[in-house]
């Protein structure tokens, strides 16, 4: 992970000085570095908040709702790099983060939330707002801090953000009590970490490596296999002169995107359920899978014991546990991506002075035909309304790759990972693992509180949208121009797709009624100007780019735009659930037509 995470070396740090535990955690979010702050204060937490509105350098960012802060910590987190930093009370305050810890920690999101806890004489007696966060979070978290001291504050925090931002990133959690945070000690700052049976190993074994170059050269239909642990370990630019010097075919999963640039000439795309046909089938059809960083999900794999029959497995990444879960590895590897890919271009480097690698022409003949035959694309709405495809291609083309896209969870997240064009690293944010619906605005939040001079959309579906608009609120009280794309369906789209396939057109509970035809319930227009939002409706294709261009020109405050689009869209391809991936579904009747192979 990247260097700025760690909590070791800090110069100048204060010793002696008299103070809360309350001030004390001030103090120590500042040595660690920390900037911003999401949070929402509660009884357990006000000795904490009363030190905030002191003289200090962070800056805390007021939200609606502690789901809110969670994914404002995250999207920061994300976009940054950084850990992110959330606060919440004890009780309602505390479980209202839950959500947001689980989705961290499916997405290896580095993440430190800190709560507040009842009295420590009163734990264990149902004290009001009480609830064992410890014991509630302890599956979702990489650890669990509960602290009944002051001067164990520093050492806990310190202690915390090194575990979640080294290793395999994810969230942490530091209850605090009420008492300790109001009694008074002398600060002790010793941020160095030794924590028994916390060992990351980051760099690889040399012989695994060896091996693993040897494979590499020995194999004819290899598949660079790529997650976002490639990312989260800030390994691109390394990632780009290996797939480079093999020459193989690149596919990244949906938390990978960026990570390898769409317009390279060896990206296949996303594979998966909803992948492009060439990656789905590239690594279905492959003799290696180079696998870095990713994790054989079964949005990937399809049926897993159905998955790649016929490829040998290079397995590399950082969590050990990963490694053999879904699927054996022929050549496991244990290390930070960043060290691994380096230590495959010189290993790699080495063998091609040495031998001949095998010839994948007749790989990439075969790849190259799969591209030519079975193209992204969509077909035309039958019902007049937009096309959402279209939609998430003129916002990517009028942004631009230095843009942040941040998606909800559902159709529009498929659509934004197929249809808009990733170039980086961390421009592409979403809930990939937990698809948590409601990620999008206050995870875009946090994001543009990270990179301000970013342009930031949050791209979320009718569905998701209703879950947190209110943070809406929290940017434009906080200067936080967001953009909010709400592609409008009046439906749960995603659910409303399995129906229409599977459920024979049984629309049971999907619907939602939020703008097609007379109702409007809610009403987005007015609900965003309600907000303080540049509120936009746009109903035709010619009315598209006019409003994307007003979005981007506006930057005094947010602005939505609600994109009516048609209910029967839908994402192709598909591999449905509990299947082969080479029995992908191209299209239906009313998409466009492929031929089959």
């Amino acid at each position: 992970m990247n260097s700025d995470m760690s909590a070791e070396n800090y110069e100048g740090a204060p010793r002696g000085e008299r103070m809360t535990g309350a001030q004390a955690v001030v103090r120590s979010l500042e040595l660690l570095g920390v900037s911003d702050v999401f949070g929402l204060p509660g009884g357990a937490v006000l000795p904490l908040y009363d030190t905030l509105n002191e003289d200090n350098e962070l800056r805390h960012i007021l939200v609606r709702h502690e789901q809110g802060a969670g994914h404002a910590a995250e999207g920061f987190a994300a976009a940054s790099g950084k850990v992110g930093v959330c606060l919440a009370t004890s009780g309602p305050g505390a479980t209202n983060l839950v959500t947001t810890i689980a989705d961290a920690y499916m997405d290896s999101v580095p993440m430190l939330a800190i709560t507040g806890q009842v009295f420590s004489h009163l734990m264990g007696s149902d004290a009001f707002q009480e609830v064992d966060i410890v014991g509630i979070t302890m599956p979702i978290t990489k650890h669990s801090f509960l602290v009944k001291k002051a001067e164990d504050i520093p050492q806990a925090l310190a202690a915390a953000y090194e575990i979640a931002g080294t290793g395999r990133p994810g969230p942490v959690l530091v209850d605090i009590t009420k008492d300790a945070q109001e009694a008074e000690f002398d600060f002790v700052w010793e941020p160095r970490v030794d924590l028994a049976g916390y060992r990351p190993i980051t760099k690889a074994n040399s012989k695994q490596i060896q091996a693993a170059a040897e494979l590499i050269a020995e194999a004819e239909r290899p598949v660079f296999y790529i997650g976002g642990g490639v990312g989260r370990a800030g390994a691109s630019e390394e990632f780009l002169q290996l797939a480079e010097l093999v020459g193989a075919p690149v596919v990244t999963t949906l938390m990978a995107r960026g990570v390898f640039p769409d317009s390279h000439s060896q990206h296949l795309g996303m594979p998966g359920m909803h992948g492009t046909v060439p990656a789905v089938l590239a690594l279905q059809e492959s003799d290696l899978l180079i696998t870095i960083g990713a994790r054989f999900d079964d949005r990937v794999t399809g049926k897993a014991a159905l998955f790649a029959p016929e490829a040998k497995v290079i397995h590399a990444d950082i969590d050990p546990a990963e490694i053999g879960k879904i699927r054996s590895a022929d050549m496991p590897i244990v290390g930070d991506a960043a060290e691994v890919i380096s230590d495959l271009i010189a290993a790699i480097s080495t063998a091609k002075r040495a031998r001949e690698f095998a010839d994948i022409s007749a790989w990439w003949q075969r790849l190259r035909l799969l591209q030519d035959k079975f193209p992204l694309g969509y077909a035309e709405t039958s019902d007049g309304l937009l096309a959402p495809q279209y939609v998430m291609q003129r916002i990517s083309d009028l942004t631009g790759p230095e843009g942040i896209y941040v998606a909800g969870v559902g159709q529009h997240q498929m659509w934004a990972a197929q249809f808009i064009k990733y170039e980086r690293p961390n421009s592409w944010l979403n809930s990939g693992g937990a698809g948590t619906m409601g990620y999008a605005v206050p995870a875009a939040m946090g994001a543009k509180v990270a990179e301000p001079d970013r342009v930031v959309w949050a791209i979320d579906g009718d569905g998701c949208f209703q879950m947190t608009n209110q943070e809406l609120a929290t940017c434009t009280v906080n200067d936080i121009p967001i953009k909010v794309a709400v592609i409008n369906n009046s439906s749960l789209g995603m659910i409303r797709q399995w129906q229409t396939l599977i459920y024979n057109g049984r629309y049971s509970n999907s619907e939602l009624e939020t703008g097609h035809g007379s109702r409007r319930i809610p009403d987005f227009v007015k609900l965003g100007e309600a907000y303080g939002c540049l509120s936009i409706r746009v109903e035709r294709e010619d009315q598209v780019d006019e409003a994307i261009k007003l979005a981007l020109e506006t930057n005094d405050r947010p602005v939505l735009i609600e994109f009516v689009v048609s209910a029967d869209a839908m994402v192709w391809p598909m591999v449905r659930q509990g299947t082969s991936n080479s029995d992908i579904q191209y299209a239906l009747e009313h998409a466009p037509v492929w031929d089959e192979e």
